[in-house]
């Protein structure tokens, strides 16, 4: 058997590629903003911005949804909280009680009331609003929602002030969740939905434009698919943009051993007869034969790579060469522990709180309390590979196996081309295309909140936390300190805050939040744990 990894670098440097083009992984740089995309986007903003209580995006398997979600994710307040539920097959107490963890609610264990559950969660908004911050509900794949769990959550929106709902909740679905909002149990959620979009499949003209992008992101803009290509490649895809990706990845692996500089229509065919399984005709561009898709798609993955061997020309096979004495080995990301995965959190967090010379103890009280108790805070967020780099703090992750077990693990390094993380007790490092596909999207990192600090520091604001923004800025920019007793955050300060906000790439607001306090910490100290090697020895 070919070994995927061994392959792809060589397939990179073949077209010169930076990173993999064709990736499965929903990553946001490699979004293209096709029309439909774009008005999904902007539905879902407007959805957030009218402070109602339900927005609703729908589309076919692969088409984008998630992607789509996570752009929004990056406009949403950094100190907004999010919980994000990925398994919508639950129960109404089952979920309540991920709606609780997600968003780190107590609740006495083995809890089985609904009251003291929504009581909880009620207290918990209220207690958000006060202080300014937004509560969002995301929930991936909800057509699997049950009747009486969608009826749940539309109670949880009926807490609200005057002017909003302070639960706002953003609903991702197949085709079939729209057909279930229009039963008549369930009317009134289908009328507190704000804003609603259904992503279609990219025309053929987007096709094109699709392929290109992502091949420009990757670093290549020569045509490596000619248009009887594109169009050999609509009919096959029917514009799905995740069949669209898996069908090109195989047909660059085919280009590459090949030796071919471009795709040929007839070398996309062979590359999907091995994707589907079987000679795949697709006369109607719109009719998606997913039946045939879904059951074997992880398994096919594998397949292929066996079926590379006698699809490979004699001529031009390799035998395997011995790695560099210094070249990093790959592994797999699994959960391959003999301890029960049950326990992969606990020992994340113990890899974690390490990092920062801390310790962490499952029976000593929720994470976030003994972040707190030993100076630190917790921060829980959706993203993208780029805001890890971007904070560059080691993180625990959610992460899925390819056999479909959930389990976390510690990200503990991050280069352009690898990861290393602390799975279980074992170290591994991995590709970062490896990481990207099985990542969820969940990461929780600690960092150190200046004295004082409850909540975003303002244009206007006065107090303790500004004399000690001004001292950070003041180290930073060699001035003296403003000696003023009660003065206001703004004039030079604000304007010395906006500058290093967009010096770190960050929106230049003068808003101090976690994200800006974290830059801030990198730059007045080098003594914190970091993913880049800036900080290690």
């Amino acid at each position: 058997m070919v070994v995927r990894e061994s392959v792809l670098p060589m397939y990179k440097d073949y077209f010169g590629l930076r990173e993999e083009p064709f990736s499965i992984a929903p990553d946001p740089q490699f979004l293209y903003m096709s029309e439909r995309h774009r008005e999904a986007l902007g539905h879902l903003i407007y959805g957030m911005k009218t402070n109602g209580g339900f927005v609703l995006l729908t589309g076919e398997v692969g088409t984008g949804k998630t992607t789509v979600c996570r752009c929004l994710l990056e406009q949403i307040p950094e100190e907004s909280e999010i919980a994000y539920v990925v398994n919508p097959k639950l129960t109404v107490i089952e979920l309540l009680e991920t709606l609780c963890d997600e968003l780190r609610i107590a609740y006495p264990a083995g809890n089985i009331s609904n009251k003291l559950f929504i009581d909880a969660v009620n207290n918990f908004l209220l207690n958000a609003h006060s202080r300014g911050k937004k509560t969002v509900l995301i929930i991936d794949e909800a057509q699997n929602l049950s009747s009486d769990v969608l009826e749940q959550i539309r109670l949880l929106t009926n807490l609200e002030t005057n002017k909003q709902k302070l639960l706002q909740v953003i609903m991702l679905g197949q085709p079939e969740l729209k057909q279930m909002l229009e039963l008549p149990e369930l009317r009134q959620l289908s009328q507190r939905i704000t804003a609603r979009y259904h992503l279609e499949p990219l025309a053929q003209n987007e096709v094109e434009s699709y392929v290109e992008h992502r091949l420009a992101v990757a670093g290549v803009e020569r045509c490596l698919f000619p248009p009887a290509t594109i169009h050999k490649l609509y009919q096959l895809s029917g514009g799905i943009p995740r069949l669209i990706n898996l069908l090109c990845d195989r047909a660059l692996l085919g280009a590459y051993v090949r030796e071919k500089q471009e795709v040929n229509p007839n070398l996309l065919a062979e590359a999907a007869q091995e994707v589907y399984g079987k000679k795949v005709q697709r006369k109607n561009p719109g009719h998606l034969a997913w039946r045939f898709i879904l059951p074997g798609l992880v398994c096919s993955v594998f397949l292929l790579l066996a079926i590379n061997n006698w699809w490979m020309p004699q001529s031009i096979a390799t035998p395997p060469v011995a790695a560099p004495p210094d070249e990093v080995k790959l592994e797999r990301l699994e959960w391959n522990e003999q301890l029960p995965v049950t326990q992969s959190a606990a020992l994340a967090y113990q890899a974690l709180f390490e990092l920062w010379s801390a310790s962490y103890q499952p029976d000593q009280g929720r994470v976030f309390e003994q972040a707190s108790r030993q100076g630190l805070s917790l921060r829980n967020k959706l993203g993208s590979l780029g805001l890890l780099r971007q904070l560059n703090r080691p993180a625990v992750l959610k992460l899925k196996s390819l056999e479909g077990v959930l389990f976390y693990a510690t990200l503990t390094s991050l280069s352009d081309k690898t990861a290393r993380l602390t799975v279980g007790k074992q170290q591994k490092t991995i590709p970062i295309s490896a990481l990207s596909a099985q990542w969820l999207g969940e990461f929780t990192l600690l960092w150190q909140a200046p004295p004082d600090y409850s909540r975003s520091l303002k244009p206007g604001d006065r107090g303790k936390l500004v004399h000690w923004l001004d001292q950070q800025m003041a180290t930073l920019n060699g001035r003296s300190l403003n000696l003023a007793e009660n003065f206001t955050y703004r004039g030079q300060l604000l304007e010395e805050v906006k500058q290093f906000q967009r010096q770190e790439g960050l929106e230049a607001d003068g808003v101090v939040g976690t994200y800006t306090l974290i830059h801030l910490n990198s730059k007045i100290s080098d003594q914190q744990p970091s993913l880049s090697d800036r900080n290690k020895g």
